[in-house]
Formats: C-alpha cells, structure tokens, sequence
C-alpha cells in the first residue's frame, strides 16, 4: 500500500480565487503553450483542490530526469521565468491558482523559448504532499505568500507546521527552502514556526541575504517604493535528532 502523503490542514486555503477572465494576449498565450506548459492532475471537491489519488511521472512530464524544484504562488512568472532559465539542468515545478496569470507565464516562457517548467493550476500546498514522493524535491520556493494581516486569518497563511511537515517530508537531504516577505510581522511568524522546527535548519542563523538570483519583481519593487523591508530566509532539510 501507496504511504499516506504528510497531514495538511488545508480545510482554509491559503489564497483567494480571484476572477478568471484573461484579456486577449493571456488568452492566445494560453491556446498557444498550455499544452507544452500545464500539466493537468485530478481534481478533489473544489476547484483547486487536488485528488487524494493524484499521482503524476514528472520523468514523463519533462521527458528527462533531474533535480525537481518546486515553486508555490508562482504569480505571472516574474521570477520564475528568469530563475528557470538560471536552472536549465534542473526541472522546475510551479503552482498557480490564477489562471490569467498562469497565462501571462506561458507567455513568458514560450517567448524566451524556457522549456524546463511544468505549470500545475492548483493549491500549492497539496500539490507539494500529493503529488512528489517523499524526498525528492532539491529546492522549495514561496515567495511573497499572502500575509493574511488579520489576526484571524492567520491559519490561512501558507507557512506553518503542518505545511513545513510537509516540506520536511518531501525535500531531499540537503534540500533548500527558499522564502521571502515584505511583511515584518509575516517574516517574525515564519521564524517563530520554522526556526527550530524538527528536519529544518536555518542556513544562516536569522535572516538569509537576498538571493541573486531572485529578481525585482514588479510586486517586490511596489513594496520597496512603500518603504517596506524584504526578508529573506533559507532553510535545509537535516535529519533529526534522535530521541
């Protein structure tokens, strides 16, 4: 028997469906590359959601073996596209709920001729337990998550210790968690949940400098321009201390 994929609270989902319409560029970027870029999973009760059963070959997929890399919250691609293209001898995964997004990604990697991403439209959190066997991720992205200021939507946050069981799980030995915020009081709770957190190591001891290869995103420069900080962290997946 198949293991169970790691427990994740995903009863709230950590994003907001927004509206689906795609203006006419969107649109023909996605008749021209979804078949090339997306790669389509069963779906569970909503929308997003992803089967318990769901299985994919990410062999198959990209028609090669490599390292796998996953980004969650892969927006329209503003980074992805060029940190993929950085990483051409690795598989690069991403998930997007936003489907005018997504389409602005595959314009952007059908016009840069990027051929080592595979787009999943669905929760990112799920897809991470459901659908890669247990350590085999080399490198986890989630960059600018949603913040959730208020109080009581703060289960609604993508970081925790349920979703970091799941990354713990799914990370190769020595595999890299890459985050970023620029939201203070967002950057103190991933520290608060992460820093300590069993199968986790913080590389750097506190905050991690900024990751070169990570460009300005249009978002990231908004946030600058308001005065607001960027955090950056790196965490690796270590075997932990026995009882």
């Amino acid at each position: 028997m198949d293991p169970l994929p790691p427990r994740l609270h995903r009863d709230v989902v950590s994003f907001v469906r927004r509206s689906t319409r795609m203006n006419e560029s969107q649109m023909k970027a996605w008749e021209r590359y979804e078949k090339a870029f997306v790669v389509d999973v069963p779906r569970g009760d909503m929308s997003t959601s992803i089967a318990d059963d769901a299985r994919v070959d990410w062999v198959a997929a990209f028609g090669r073996e490599a390292p796998l890399i996953v980004e969650i919250g892969s927006g329209a691609g503003d980074s992805l596209a060029p940190m993929a293209e950085g990483r051409p001898d690795a598989n690069v995964v991403a998930f997007e709920v936003f489907e005018p997004a997504v389409a602005s990604t595959l314009g952007r990697l059908g016009r840069h001729g990027i051929g080592n991403v595979r787009v999943v439209v669905a929760d990112g959190a799920q897809g991470l337990a459901k659908l890669f066997d247990d350590g085999s991720v080399s490198e986890l992205w989630t960059f600018f998550a949603d913040p959730w200021h208020k109080k009581r939507h703060h289960k609604r946050r993508l970081v925790g210790t349920d979703f970091a069981d799941a990354v713990v799980a799914k990370l190769a030995p020595g595999g890299l968690w890459r985050l970023a915020t620029d939201w203070e009081d967002y950057a103190l709770w991933m520290r608060e949940h992460l820093d300590g957190f069993a199968g986790l190591e913080n590389v750097h001891g506190g905050w991690a400098p900024r990751l070169a290869e990570r460009p300005v995103t249009k978002y990231e420069r908004k946030g600058l321009e308001a005065g607001r900080v960027v955090f950056d962290l790196t965490y690796r997946r270590v075997d932990a201390p026995q009882d």
